[in-house]
């Protein structure tokens, strides 16, 4: 507990400074984001656990990448970020996990992301904002890329692009492991009232 206590401070601090930088009342986030007062009012007093859905859902909304929420500040010009140092944000049924290893900096973030999907293991995504740009490359394995219910078969050395605000799911398939790279690049400024 002692690790993830500094972490939900972190967390907590930077939701409620993007929140209010957006000139949104906990009420409004929770209702743009889906996300319950009550969870957003734990959360901003670094209390609770948020899952990474929600995590995504509040980025998308307050227009800033997931690890925007997550990072305290920057030590430096260079950040140079080691995949075991980084936890899982997500971890699949059978051994897949997702790693948020580091957001760029600027109007315009891109999320860098360290996937692993086995065989039959699938990640289902929400649509995010309109803007979004999703990008995965594989560099051992393959998968199944599933845009608005067409799948797309990605194998190693093979790159694939497309815009984020559909529902989309990341499925390992093959007999191996899938080794994948994903960014996420995030347009600039708060996602629209709906």
């Amino acid at each position: 507990m002692a690790e993830t206590e500094p972490a939900l401070r972190t967390l907590a601090r930077n939701v409620r400074v993007a929140r209010t930088r957006a000139g949104l009342s906990l009420d409004e986030l929770g209702r743009r984001a889906k996300v319950s007062k009550g969870a957003l009012v734990a959360l901003e007093r670094a209390q609770g656990n948020p899952n990474f859905a929600t995590l995504v859902r509040l980025a998308d909304t307050l227009g800033i990448s997931v690890s925007a929420l997550m990072e305290g500040p920057a030590d430096g010009r260079v950040r140079v970020v080691s995949a075991d140092a980084v936890v899982p944000l997500w971890a699949g049924e059978k051994g897949g996990e997702a790693r948020l290893m580091l957001t760029t900096s600027g109007p315009a973030p891109v999320e860098v992301w360290r996937w692993t999907l086995e065989p039959g293991e699938e990640y289902p995504s929400h649509p995010h904002r309109s803007g979004v740009v999703e990008t995965v490359s594989v560099t051992a394995g393959r998968m199944v890329l599933v845009v608005d219910g067409t799948e797309h078969a990605v194998e190693a050395g093979q790159t694939a692009t497309f815009d984020g605000d559909s529902a989309h799911t990341y499925r390992g398939s093959g007999t191996g492991t899938c080794h994948l790279i994903m960014t996420v690049h995030i347009p600039p400024g708060p996602g629209p009232a709906s």
